[in-house]
């Protein structure tokens, strides 16, 4: 994957791993936009690196999306490279209800079904453009089976990663970049923390500027760092056994 003369989108770009991502990208040479929720956490960003275009979007809403892609398509006709980041992870106790559940940021909403509108949105816009690729971060949680979530501990909604892994692997296989010289790149962060938009662990970010980027110029499909690079490795056998311990 060419990583320098491109044009680049990051969701979520503001903070944490995001934002080391798009330093990289910015460092090698790229023109980057960043897009987010809050308009505030963009502008720090962007007074940070002052060559960032910044962008106010919720992915969890169709019509931002929908905005966002007639924005870049419109001001970048260049831009090559989508990179979905944006994400949230929840941890909810259903001994009280569903209240909370209700009440919050849907992880499905931001975490599966924006990735797939996104791309399916923005494939008409790569299709033709040099090396074009969809980039898409995930949880290193979405190689862990639902067993190994289990504990003593009241019922919670746990481990919401994984059908997220897999439902945006293949959704993006499926999203018409075969046969057009187009790319698909999978990059899994150790874990997620925390509701959406707090910074990420300090560790996560040098990760994803340092080996996930070189993974990236390797042409390396599924790209991990910390803990998931051994989590890329282990056999389900192995995920059983520690289930049993």
């Amino acid at each position: 994957m060419k990583l320098t003369g491109n044009t680049v989108l990051i969701t979520g770009g503001a903070t944490g791993i995001g934002f080391a991502m798009a330093e990289a990208f910015l460092k090698a040479g790229n023109e980057v936009i960043i897009c987010g929720r809050r308009e505030a956490r963009l502008l720090d960003a962007r007074k940070k690196h002052p060559e960032f275009h910044v962008r106010t979007c919720d992915v969890a809403k169709e019509s931002d999306c929908t905005a966002l892609a007639q924005w870049t398509g419109a001001s970048f006709k260049d831009l090559n490279i989508l990179v979905n980041n944006a994400g949230v992870q929840r941890d909810i106790n259903f001994t009280k209800g569903v209240d909370a559940f209700l009440a919050g940021e849907s992880e499905v909403r931001i975490n599966l079904e924006a990735p797939i509108i996104l791309s399916g949105l923005f494939v008409p816009q790569l299709i033709g453009k040099n090396q074009p690729a969809i980039v898409n971060v995930s949880s290193g949680l979405g190689f862990v089976p639902p067993r190994v979530c289990r504990s003593t501990a009241p019922p919670r909604l746990v481990c919401t990663p994984s059908p997220w892994r897999s439902g945006i692997s293949s959704r993006t296989r499926d999203q018409g970049l075969r046969g057009r010289s187009a790319r698909r790149r999978h990059g899994i962060e150790p874990r997620r923390q925390g509701q959406t938009g707090q910074p990420q662990g300090g560790s996560q970010a040098r990760g994803i500027r340092g080996r996930g980027h070189e993974r990236l110029e390797a042409d390396v499909v599924e790209i991990g760092y910390g803990m998931s690079v051994d989590m890329l490795k282990a056999s389900r056998p192995s995920w059983t056994r520690a289930s049993r311990k």
